[in-house]
């Protein structure tokens, strides 16, 4: 059994780290070079870097910003925002990035995902997608979750595994930053109809939650945010606990 992944993610806005709920009120959370210096110390697995304003703001993400992380981190790290395009992509991970995260662009050009698999390979492509459950029906969301459409999740995810697309991080908005625990309905489906792994997003707030999202969600890895950045959970104490449930973790 392959071992799960626990993956702290720093949201970036304006340079910051930045946490919010529903996508929504956000409040500072520290520096993010710091921040993940921190994480990779203390046992994080890969670390997810979102710049939420990216794509609103028609903005580039800082390849200034993975330069300083790549110089401090000995983790893979993968960098999401505003991202829609080969050349992007080329100079994140000359960077130092080792993945990157393309979401409202795939959807909007879903060749995009054929593009970037054949010039970096599906190992470095991520398709991040947020979605929320309208009348019963999970639908996928655009820019940082503020544009609905009538995209169905399953249909679209299957269509991006198809594209070449090396994992997919799913971000429940109807849970994220509720720390209610993880839409593991959803994650189970997804987890069972396609065969990348699947990054589970949106909802942690408690050890058991993790260890449900890899069991009944069936989950490759979990991503969480808040827990990690004020200290309400420690990676080590995380993984202790998880391999404790019979979880495989690196410790």
């Amino acid at each position: 059994m392959l071992t799960k992944r626990i993956i702290p993610c720093l949201d970036i806005k304006d340079g910051r780290t930045v946490k919010g709920i529903n996508f929504v009120d956000l409040r500072d959370a520290g520096d993010p070079v710091e921040l993940a210096a921190l994480y990779a110390d203390k046992g994080a697995d890969e670390l997810v870097f979102l710049d939420i304003s990216a794509t609103e703001e028609k903005r580039k993400t800082l390849a200034d910003l993975v330069y300083r992380v790549a110089e401090k981190v000995n983790i893979p790290f993968t960098v999401g925002g505003g991202i829609s395009s080969v050349e992007d992509v080329d100079i994140l991970l000359k960077n130092g990035a080792d993945k990157v995260s393309i979401n409202s662009s795939a959807v909007k050009r879903p060749e995009l995902i054929n593009e970037l698999v054949a010039k970096f390979g599906s190992q470095c492509i991520v398709v991040a997608i947020d979605a929320k459950q309208i009348d019963g029906n999970w639908k996928v969301h655009l820019v940082g979750g503020k544009v609905p459409t009538e995209i169905d999740l399953f249909e679209w995810a299957k269509e991006v595994e198809e594209r070449g697309a090396g994992e997919i991080l799913f971000t429940s908005m109807d849970h994220d930053g509720t720390k209610n625990g993880f839409a593991n309905k959803a994650l189970a489906h997804l987890s069972e109809m396609l065969n990348i792994p699947i990054i589970a997003s949106g909802g942690a707030g408690a050890v058991s939650h993790f260890t449900d999202t890899f069991v009944n969600g069936k989950a490759d890895a979990a991503l969480a945010a808040s827990i990690f950045h004020f200290k309400e959970i420690e990676i080590k104490d995380l993984k202790e606990a998880l391999q404790k449930e019979g979880i495989p973790v690196r410790l």
